[in-house]
Protein backbone atom coordinates (compact mmCIF):
# COMPACT_ATOMS: atom_id res chain seq x y z
CA UNK A 1 0.00 0.00 0.00
CA UNK A 2 1.19 3.26 -1.07
CA UNK A 3 2.13 5.85 2.22
CA UNK A 4 3.85 9.28 2.16
CA UNK A 5 4.99 8.19 5.51
CA UNK A 6 8.89 7.53 5.76
CA UNK A 7 9.96 4.87 8.27
CA UNK A 8 13.56 6.61 8.73
CA UNK A 9 12.37 10.02 9.17
CA UNK A 10 9.65 11.58 10.97
CA UNK A 11 6.78 13.39 8.90
CA UNK A 12 6.48 16.60 10.69
CA UNK A 13 9.23 16.52 12.76
CA UNK A 14 11.55 15.67 9.91
CA UNK A 15 14.00 13.77 13.21
CA UNK A 16 15.66 10.68 12.69
CA UNK A 17 15.75 7.79 15.35
CA UNK A 18 18.80 8.77 17.60
CA UNK A 19 18.19 12.72 17.13
CA UNK A 20 16.14 13.17 20.22
CA UNK A 21 16.98 11.66 23.80
CA UNK A 22 14.15 10.38 26.58
CA UNK A 23 13.41 13.66 27.85
CA UNK A 24 12.23 16.37 25.73
CA UNK A 25 11.09 19.97 26.91
CA UNK A 26 7.91 21.85 24.91
CA UNK A 27 7.63 25.32 24.29
CA UNK A 28 5.69 26.48 22.02
CA UNK A 29 7.61 29.23 20.58
CA UNK A 30 10.36 27.64 18.19
CA UNK A 31 12.25 31.19 18.90
CA UNK A 32 12.23 30.05 22.44
CA UNK A 33 14.04 26.83 21.96
CA UNK A 34 17.81 27.42 21.34
CA UNK A 35 17.35 29.80 24.56
CA UNK A 36 16.15 26.85 26.69
CA UNK A 37 18.88 24.41 24.79
CA UNK A 38 21.57 26.94 25.79
CA UNK A 39 20.98 25.78 29.34
CA UNK A 40 21.90 22.06 28.06
CA UNK A 41 25.54 21.01 27.61
CA UNK A 42 26.77 20.73 23.81
CA UNK A 43 23.06 21.79 22.66
CA UNK A 44 22.90 21.25 18.70
CA UNK A 45 19.96 21.85 16.34
CA UNK A 46 18.95 18.68 15.26
CA UNK A 47 15.98 19.67 12.54
CA UNK A 48 13.36 22.90 11.55
CA UNK A 49 10.26 21.90 9.95
CA UNK A 50 7.21 24.34 10.19
CA UNK A 51 6.28 25.20 13.59
CA UNK A 52 8.82 22.24 15.09
CA UNK A 53 12.56 23.61 15.71
CA UNK A 54 14.50 20.78 17.66
CA UNK A 55 17.90 20.94 19.30
CA UNK A 56 19.44 18.22 21.27
CA UNK A 57 21.76 18.51 24.25
CA UNK A 58 22.76 17.06 27.63
CA UNK A 59 22.20 17.29 31.17
CA UNK A 60 25.21 15.06 32.71
CA UNK A 61 25.26 12.35 30.40
CA UNK A 62 21.65 12.36 29.70
CA UNK A 63 20.36 13.12 25.78
CA UNK A 64 17.77 15.88 26.57
CA UNK A 65 15.85 17.74 23.80
CA UNK A 66 13.92 20.52 23.25
CA UNK A 67 10.81 20.82 20.68
CA UNK A 68 8.70 23.63 19.35
CA UNK A 69 4.94 22.31 19.28
CA UNK A 70 3.45 25.85 17.97
CA UNK A 71 -0.10 26.83 19.33
CA UNK A 72 -2.32 24.60 20.16
CA UNK A 73 -3.24 21.40 21.06
CA UNK A 74 -3.52 19.84 17.43
CA UNK A 75 0.40 20.85 16.38
CA UNK A 76 1.00 20.14 19.86
CA UNK A 77 -0.30 16.30 19.46
CA UNK A 78 1.85 15.64 16.72
CA UNK A 79 4.95 16.59 18.49
CA UNK A 80 4.23 14.38 21.01
CA UNK A 81 3.47 11.31 18.93
CA UNK A 82 6.72 11.55 16.79
CA UNK A 83 8.80 11.97 19.52
CA UNK A 84 7.64 9.12 21.29
CA UNK A 85 7.86 7.16 18.00
CA UNK A 86 11.52 8.38 18.10
CA UNK A 87 12.13 6.93 21.28
CA UNK A 88 11.16 9.78 24.22
CA UNK A 89 9.22 9.32 26.70
CA UNK A 90 8.91 11.76 29.42
CA UNK A 91 7.42 15.20 28.54
CA UNK A 92 7.31 18.73 29.87
CA UNK A 93 5.54 21.23 28.82
CA UNK A 94 6.89 24.97 29.79
CA UNK A 95 4.79 27.53 28.57
CA UNK A 96 2.82 30.77 29.23
CA UNK A 97 -0.65 31.72 30.71
CA UNK A 98 -3.18 33.72 31.81
CA UNK A 99 -4.07 33.96 35.73
CA UNK A 100 -7.29 32.65 37.03
CA UNK A 101 -7.78 32.00 40.20
CA UNK A 102 -7.16 35.02 42.42
CA UNK A 103 -4.37 33.79 43.91
CA UNK A 104 -2.32 33.79 40.69
CA UNK A 105 -0.37 36.98 39.78
CA UNK A 106 1.94 37.75 37.04
CA UNK A 107 4.99 35.99 37.32
CA UNK A 108 3.82 33.19 39.04
CA UNK A 109 4.58 29.85 37.91
CA UNK A 110 2.08 27.11 38.13
CA UNK A 111 2.74 23.33 37.94
CA UNK A 112 -0.59 22.16 35.80
CA UNK A 113 -1.59 18.85 37.10
CA UNK A 114 -4.09 18.42 35.42
CA UNK A 115 -5.88 20.36 32.20
CA UNK A 116 -9.43 20.89 31.43
CA UNK A 117 -10.28 19.67 28.56
CA UNK A 118 -11.81 22.55 26.91
CA UNK A 119 -10.40 22.37 23.34
CA UNK A 120 -10.64 19.79 20.48
CA UNK A 121 -7.62 17.82 20.33
CA UNK A 122 -8.50 15.78 23.28
CA UNK A 123 -11.11 14.06 21.94
CA UNK A 124 -9.49 12.58 18.93
CA UNK A 125 -7.66 10.68 22.32
CA UNK A 126 -9.85 10.18 25.42
CA UNK A 127 -13.49 9.57 25.94
CA UNK A 128 -15.80 12.03 27.20
CA UNK A 129 -15.55 12.24 30.81
CA UNK A 130 -11.92 11.20 30.94
CA UNK A 131 -9.79 13.74 32.47
CA UNK A 132 -6.27 15.10 30.76
CA UNK A 133 -4.39 14.45 34.43
CA UNK A 134 -0.14 14.94 34.32
CA UNK A 135 1.96 12.07 35.51
CA UNK A 136 2.82 12.42 39.23
CA UNK A 137 6.35 11.08 39.18
CA UNK A 138 6.79 14.30 36.43
CA UNK A 139 4.30 16.81 38.65
CA UNK A 140 6.61 15.74 41.72
CA UNK A 141 9.62 16.86 40.08
CA UNK A 142 8.50 20.28 38.86
CA UNK A 143 6.69 20.63 42.63
CA UNK A 144 10.18 20.31 44.08
CA UNK A 145 11.99 22.18 41.39
CA UNK A 146 9.47 24.97 41.77
CA UNK A 147 9.80 25.07 45.90
CA UNK A 148 13.44 25.40 45.15
CA UNK A 149 12.94 27.98 42.71
CA UNK A 150 10.07 30.57 44.04
CA UNK A 151 9.96 32.61 47.09
CA UNK A 152 6.84 34.08 48.96
CA UNK A 153 6.21 37.64 47.21
CA UNK A 154 3.23 37.70 45.01
CA UNK A 155 4.74 37.37 41.29
CA UNK A 156 7.41 35.02 42.87
CA UNK A 157 5.33 32.23 44.22
CA UNK A 158 4.32 29.20 42.61
CA UNK A 159 1.25 27.23 42.37
CA UNK A 160 -0.11 23.52 41.68
CA UNK A 161 -3.17 22.77 40.29
CA UNK A 162 -5.69 22.14 37.66
CA UNK A 163 -5.46 24.38 34.03
CA UNK A 164 -7.79 25.24 31.34
CA UNK A 165 -6.80 24.16 28.01
CA UNK A 166 -8.74 25.92 24.94
CA UNK A 167 -8.58 26.46 21.08
CA UNK A 168 -9.36 29.98 20.93
CA UNK A 169 -7.26 32.46 22.65
CA UNK A 170 -9.74 35.52 21.55
CA UNK A 171 -12.70 33.61 22.97
CA UNK A 172 -10.52 34.39 26.08
CA UNK A 173 -9.53 37.63 25.72
CA UNK A 174 -12.82 38.57 23.60
CA UNK A 175 -15.56 36.39 24.16
CA UNK A 176 -18.42 38.93 22.74
CA UNK A 177 -16.82 39.05 19.62
CA UNK A 178 -17.88 35.40 19.30
CA UNK A 179 -21.01 33.85 18.08
CA UNK A 180 -21.07 31.40 21.24
CA UNK A 181 -19.53 34.37 23.56
CA UNK A 182 -22.43 34.03 26.38
CA UNK A 183 -21.78 30.08 26.42
CA UNK A 184 -18.20 30.79 26.76
CA UNK A 185 -17.96 33.09 29.51
CA UNK A 186 -20.50 31.04 31.85
CA UNK A 187 -18.38 27.97 31.17
CA UNK A 188 -15.41 30.49 31.84
CA UNK A 189 -17.28 31.13 35.18
CA UNK A 190 -17.86 27.90 36.16
CA UNK A 191 -13.96 27.15 35.87
CA UNK A 192 -13.21 30.33 38.14
CA UNK A 193 -15.67 28.83 40.70
CA UNK A 194 -13.69 25.29 40.51
CA UNK A 195 -10.10 27.00 41.47
CA UNK A 196 -8.96 27.12 37.96
CA UNK A 197 -5.72 28.61 38.10
CA UNK A 198 -4.79 29.84 34.49
CA UNK A 199 -5.82 29.27 31.37
CA UNK A 200 -3.41 27.80 28.01
CA UNK A 201 -4.09 26.25 24.96
CA UNK A 202 -1.40 23.14 24.93
CA UNK A 203 -1.57 20.85 28.66
CA UNK A 204 -4.60 18.95 27.64
CA UNK A 205 -3.36 17.67 24.46
CA UNK A 206 -0.45 17.01 25.52
CA UNK A 207 -0.87 14.55 28.58
CA UNK A 208 -4.28 13.02 26.58
CA UNK A 209 -1.45 11.62 24.33
CA UNK A 210 0.59 10.38 27.04
CA UNK A 211 -2.05 8.77 28.63
CA UNK A 212 -3.11 6.78 25.48
CA UNK A 213 0.88 6.04 24.41
CA UNK A 214 1.37 4.98 27.53
CA UNK A 215 1.88 0.72 27.31
CA UNK A 216 3.16 -1.67 30.48
CA UNK A 217 6.37 -1.75 27.93
CA UNK A 218 6.87 2.12 28.14
CA UNK A 219 5.55 4.50 30.08
CA UNK A 220 4.74 7.90 28.74
CA UNK A 221 4.83 10.76 31.23
CA UNK A 222 3.81 14.33 30.79
CA UNK A 223 3.82 17.17 33.02
CA UNK A 224 3.74 21.32 32.69
CA UNK A 225 5.07 24.04 34.05
CA UNK A 226 3.16 27.79 33.31
CA UNK A 227 4.33 31.45 33.68
CA UNK A 228 1.55 33.13 34.25
CA UNK A 229 2.33 36.01 32.25
CA UNK A 230 -1.22 38.74 34.15
CA UNK A 231 -4.38 37.47 35.54
CA UNK A 232 -7.71 38.25 33.69
CA UNK A 233 -9.31 38.08 37.09
CA UNK A 234 -7.78 40.58 39.07
CA UNK A 235 -7.68 42.70 36.29
CA UNK A 236 -11.52 42.36 35.84
CA UNK A 237 -11.61 43.55 39.47
CA UNK A 238 -9.55 46.54 39.09
CA UNK A 239 -6.97 44.09 41.84
CA UNK A 240 -3.66 44.80 42.26
CA UNK A 241 -1.87 42.82 39.75
CA UNK A 242 2.01 42.53 37.83
CA UNK A 243 2.53 41.76 34.39
CA UNK A 244 5.15 39.95 33.04
CA UNK A 245 6.96 38.44 29.67
CA UNK A 246 9.89 36.97 31.58
CA UNK A 247 9.19 33.18 31.56
CA UNK A 248 12.85 32.35 33.05
CA UNK A 249 11.68 30.79 35.78
CA UNK A 250 9.50 28.67 34.37
CA UNK A 251 11.96 27.46 31.98
CA UNK A 252 14.76 26.77 34.88
CA UNK A 253 12.10 24.61 36.85
CA UNK A 254 11.92 22.33 33.79
CA UNK A 255 15.30 22.07 33.12
CA UNK A 256 15.69 21.49 37.33
CA UNK A 257 12.73 18.87 36.78
CA UNK A 258 14.81 17.01 34.44
CA UNK A 259 17.53 16.92 36.38
CA UNK A 260 15.77 15.21 39.02
CA UNK A 261 14.00 12.83 36.98
CA UNK A 262 17.33 11.19 35.72
CA UNK A 263 18.71 11.51 39.62
CA UNK A 264 15.25 9.35 40.50
CA UNK A 265 15.18 7.18 37.25
CA UNK A 266 18.81 5.74 37.16
CA UNK A 267 17.96 4.93 41.13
Amino acid sequence: MATIMNPNERFHLKIKNGDVGRYVILPGDPGRVPKIAALLKDAKQVAQNREYNIYTGFLGSEKVSVCSTGIGGPSAAIAVEELIDSGADTFIRVGTSGGVDLSVYGGDVIVASAAIRAEGTSYEYLPQGYPAVADFTVTSALVDAASELSGTEPGERYHVGVVHSKDSFYGEVNPDGSAVGENIKSRWESYFKCGCLASEMECAAIYSVGIVRSTPEKKIRCGGVLTALWNAERSKRNMPDSITDDSRRGIVCAIRAIELLIQRDKG
